[in-house]
């Protein structure tokens, strides 16, 4: 499947990994805002519909910070395109630098990311919590609550990047 798949044969992929309910939910949300944002932002509404759908599929495996590796592996055995493969990879939080990524115990790499794509589905997963709404400072806040600092700032540099790309707050997308 080198073709981005169309949103029911990712419904199918997420049953077909093992996804819960609460997972499946989840990425359906996140795919709502992804998919606003993108029309807004001119981008590539295809990949980010199919990308948020999938951006959770490793937590089939786990549900810690690997799970993001392990979707990504998924995504590469399932011969996903590597425009998927890499929004999997780097969705979480608002990307994470090699540096912090060694202390997390990931594999030593650069998770940030990099299309407006990837950028565009990090963001949307950061404006949902389980399956509900929510602005960006609630993220920060609780990034803040950890001590994680820089985590924070890349939170609010991403969302006023999209928001001044999409010429509004993304709060109220």
């Amino acid at each position: 499947m080198s073709m981005i798949p169309d949103p029911e044969q990712c419904y199918r992929l997420l049953r077909e990994a093992g996804c819960s309910d609460e997972v499946i939910n989840h990425c359906e949300a996140v795919r709502k805002v992804a998919v606003r944002i993108a029309k807004k932002a001119h981008a590539n509404i295809q990949l980010v519909e199919a990308g948020a759908l999938l951006h959770d599929i490793g937590r089939s495996k786990t549900q810690g910070i690997m799970h993001g590796i392990e979707g990504a592996k998924i995504a590469t055995e399932l011969g996903l395109p590597l425009s998927i493969v890499n929004i999997i990879e780097r969705h979480l939080g608002a990307g994470i630098p090699i540096e912090e990524a060694e202390t997390l115990g990931l594999p030593p790499k650069d998770y940030m990311p990099i299309t407006l794509e990837e950028k565009i589905v990090a963001h949307a997963d950061n404006l949902i919590d389980n399956d509900r709404e929510h602005p960006i400072e609630i993220e920060v806040e609780k990034a803040l609550k950890k001590g994680h600092t820089k985590h924070a700032e890349r939170l609010m540099e991403l969302h006023r990047e999209l928001s001044q790309r999409c010429g509004m707050d993304l709060n109220d997308i």
